[in-house]
This record gives C-alpha cells, sequence and structure tokens, in this order.
C-alpha cells in the first residue's frame, strides 16, 4: 500500500516552534524519515529544532526547486508507492505557496499517491485575515518583476484589477523592502488601501492598513524584514 505525501508547515522566522505549530502537525512530521526541501541544511536544522532527538542520520532528504524535474525524483517516489510517508517542506510558512513545493504535489496526483496538508502558519492567509481588506475575493501573485519599470507597471495593474473588488497580494525579498514600498507609493491613488503586514507571528510582527496618502506620511523601515502587501483600491 502507498504512503502518503504530507505538506509540512514551518514556523515563519525564528520564534518557538510551539507557539505556531499545532501538537499533531508536529507529532506527523516527527514521525517522518522522508522528505522533499528546498535546503537540507535548513530541514535539518527545523527537525531537530522541533525535537532534539530526531534521528537525522537515519533520515532521507531530497532537494527540489521550482525548475525540478519531477523525473529527478524518481527515487524518492518509488519509496512512497513502496509504503513510506513522506514530507515537504518549506523555508518558511506553507508548502507550495511562493516555494516550489507545488511541483512535488502534482507530481504524487500524477502517480496517485495520497497528498495530506497539515495545518501550520501561511503570512499570505494571515495577513489578509488581519488586513480587514476583501476575504471573499483575493488573488495572491507571489513576488513582482525586480526591474523598476516592470514593478510599477505591475503595481498600477493589480491596483486597477483590485478596484473590482478582489485584494491583490503579493510578496518582496526582505532587502527589497524599501523600494516596493517606494513604488507602491509612487504610483498608486492616494485613496488605495495598503496593508503592509511584517515578521508575521514574529515577537516584532507588525501589521498595520492605512490609504496610501496616510502611508506616504508614515513610512515603515521593512529593512530585511519579510512581509507581505496587500492593495484595495
Amino acid at each position: 500500500m502507498s504512503g502518503t505525501l504530507f505538506m509540512i508547515p514551518v514556523t515563519l522566522g525564528d520564534s518557538d516552534p510551539a507557539l505556531a505549530i499545532p501538537a499533531g502537525t508536529r507529532d506527523i512530521t516527527l514521525s517522518i524519515r522522508l522528505f522533499a526541501v528546498e535546503d537540507i541544511r535548513t530541514a535539518r536544522r527545523w527537525l531537530r529544532n522541533l525535537d532534539r532527538t530526531f534521528p537525522i542520520d537515519s533520515t532521507r532528504f531530497f532537494s527540489v526547486g521550482k525548475h525540478s524535474d519531477p523525473r529527478s525524483l524518481d527515487e524518492f517516489f518509488d519509496l512512497i508507492a513502496g509504503g513510506a510517508d513522506a514530507g515537504v517542506m518549506s523555508e518558511a510558512g506553507m508548502p507550495g505557496l511562493a516555494d516550489p513545493g507545488n511541483v512535488v504535489a502534482a507530481e504524487a496526483h500524477r502517480r496517485g499517491i495520497r497528498v495530506v496538508p497539515l495545518t501550520g502558519p501561511s503570512s499570505v492567509m494571515l495577513a489578509l485575515v488581519a488586513s480587514g481588506l476583501n476575504g471573499q475575493s483575493f488573488a495572491f501573485h507571489g513576488y513582482l518583476p525586480v526591474e523598476t519599470q516592470g514593478r510599477r507597471r505591475a503595481i498600477r495593474e493589480l491596483e486597477r484589477i483590485s478596484a473590482g473588488g478582489p485584494t491583490q497580494i503579493f510578496m518582496e525579498t526582505p532587502f527589497r523592502n524599501s523600494k516596493m514600498i517606494a513604488d507602491i507609493l509612487a504610483v498608486c491613488q492616494p485613496s488605495t488601501r495598503l496593508c503592509i503586514a511584517a515578521d508575521i507571528t514574529l515577537p516584532s510582527e507588525f501589521i498595520r492598513t492605512m490609504t496610501v496618502e496616510q502611508w506616504r506620511k508614515e513610512t515603515p523601515d521593512l529593512d530585511k524584514r519579510p512581509a507581505v502587501f496587500l492593495l484595495l483600491a
């Protein structure tokens, strides 16, 4: 009988797992000895963070990236087909959201392997819930273009789309947060609402929704802090 592929969440930063990871998710994670992960070193450290006695040396890890060829995971899936349960872990939050975990889940479905998502923190969902913006209709766009003009065009388009009702959600690499905020404030209408959610679930958590006009008078310092941005015109 085939094993199960579990989509395993991790914390959104360097925080106590007990505050964000449910006991059931922790127990299932610690029972698994086969993982597909973004970074093996980080994954090993996370498992030891959950339980210092976790048997790292008897656990198999397979590296997966957004451009991974599913055929490179043949051995991984063969082990699941043979009855082993397996897990997929991101670098932060939920696998499959803004990370390559979807590659593994898609291949599991193609092979008829059961995929089970486990409960845990998602910066996208937590930011939306706290934002006060439209939670009935929304879209997540991941990362916007790196080049300034391309990023500004994307922001203008997302603002235009949001005028019809759906909240537009996107992210940025922490060291480019200041550029993202500057571009949003430069191109968006004064009345557009912007939620900035940074360091979610961490002691330094910052989540606030104001109009673009208000943000222009009070710009936060988010240097090197993981953040999610939400727009609603």
